[in-house]
């Protein structure tokens, strides 16, 4: 089943059980996917489970930073509920790659690239973002591989 159809049918369940912050988290997710098909109306009408995997990443983030900025200014209720949305969010993402699984993806990127230095930066990323897309945190990962492509190979 694709990710939409997956994000419909949990939208149809909630809306059943009358989950209210299921509902509400779930209605956001298909608004921000409105809002990209549109921008991207010209180029290409559906966006792929790809793309999908990529915006629901950025809502997690942006909840992930939320609930950071509300826990910093005393407000853990709003904290809570921004947890809660990242919560039903995950749930239609892939298992993310634990740290040690990340180091070896970097690894191995590097080492299929042929990266010798920082230079090399971009190809390795564009290899893990084409690779790792929706299990892999890039803020994670772009530090990881900017360590091990500054330690020096001998």
């Amino acid at each position: 089943m694709a990710l939409r159809e997956q994000l419909n049918e949990a939208l149809k369940q909630a809306m059943k059980a009358r989950a209210a912050r299921r509902v509400s988290t779930l209605r956001l997710v298909f608004a921000a996917i409105k809002d990209r098909e549109i921008r991207a109306a010209a180029a290409e009408p559906a966006i792929s489970d790809e793309d999908l995997l990529t915006l629901l990443a950025k809502l997690i983030k942006q909840r992930e930073e939320s609930a950071t900025a509300f826990d910093a200014g005393g407000r853990p209720e709003l904290a809570a509920a921004e947890r809660e949305e990242i919560g039903v969010i995950r749930e239609f993402m892939p298992r993310q790659l634990s740290e040690d699984e990340m180091r070896a993806a970097v690894r191995e990127a590097i080492a299929e690239t042929g990266a010798s230095g920082l230079k090399d930066m971009g190809r390795v990323m564009g290899t893990l973002k084409q690779r790792y897309s929706g299990s892999m945190d890039f803020a994670k990962a772009g530090p990881l591989a900017k360590e091990l492509l500054a330690i020096p190979k001998g």
